[in-house]
């Protein structure tokens, strides 16, 4: 942690980085941050049209990226698409983070590892699935999570609008919703919401829980594993299960929607 505070980041100070045209990650990691903690951004840029492409694209200019927080004393650094995960896989993934997180001198954090955290603090090991992806990703991120232990009991596939600035950006909460009740019949230990671009903090606040099964979701475990890395604080299944419930966060929820 770095010996420099800042006025609003007194606890920690993390930098995220964001798909270009994503408008969800800001405003839900704004209403997760407990008081004492802040967040910068840095928006990750691609002119490919094909989403796969992209995702490779934001890796391969990964370093230009985060040259954008120059010197911030940062306490965490926070990848916010999950996407890339998938594309580059496990032992890729596990790679880059060592790499980056012994250069840069800080926790550097994938929203995929997040997740893999959140679960294995849970002890989860049979989950479910609500994708807002197109077909070709969503099988990339069944391998991910099936090349990290879990077996996949259900999955739910939301339909996107083509029409629309961002086919899964404007998906709502609403919508996650509908797939957490779609597998609330199924035998799972944990659901997982897909995507830091679909909205899912007031799906997760109406639906903690859906039968046996944790709901949580992309943004929910990064934004978790981003504030316990930044504080130093060891992943603990009882904060976890606090921070699903929204102890803290649902009243910043309900006042910015």
């Amino acid at each position: 942690m770095t010996d420099m505070r800042v006025e609003y980041a007194s606890r920690g100070l993390i930098g995220v980085l964001t798909p270009q045209a994503n408008t969800t990650v800001e405003p839900e990691f704004g209403i997760m941050l407990p008081p004492g903690l802040a967040a910068i951004n840095a928006r990750m840029f691609s002119p490919h049209a094909s989403l796969e492409a992209r995702l490779v694209d934001y890796l391969d200019h990964l370093d230009e990226t985060i040259a954008q927080f120059a010197n911030a004393p940062l306490d965490a650094l926070a990848l916010a698409t999950t996407g890339t995960s998938y594309m580059v896989g496990t032992a890729r993934e596990a790679e880059l983070v060592a790499a980056l997180s012994k250069r840069l001198g800080v926790p550097f954090i994938t929203t995929g590892q997040a997740v893999v955290l959140a679960l294995r603090t849970l002890g989860a090991r049979t989950i479910g699935l609500v994708s807002p992806y197109p077909p070709s990703l969503t099988e990339k991120s069944k391998a991910y999570w099936a090349a990290q232990g879990f077996a996949i009991g259900g999955l739910v596939q939301i339909g996107t609008r083509a029409d629309t600035f961002h086919p899964i950006y404007t998906i709502s909460a609403d919508d996650a919703a509908a797939g957490v009740r779609e597998l609330g019949g199924k035998t799972l230990d944990a659901i997982v919401l897909l995507g830091t671009g679909m909205p899912t903090l007031a799906a997760i606040a109406r639906h903690p829980r859906a039968g046996d099964a944790i709901v949580l979701s992309c943004m929910l475990c990064l934004g978790w594993a981003a504030i316990d890395a930044a504080t130093r604080q060891p992943p603990q299944r009882e904060a976890l299960l606090r921070f699903v419930e929204g102890d803290e966060w649902k009243a910043r929820l309900a006042a910015r929607i």
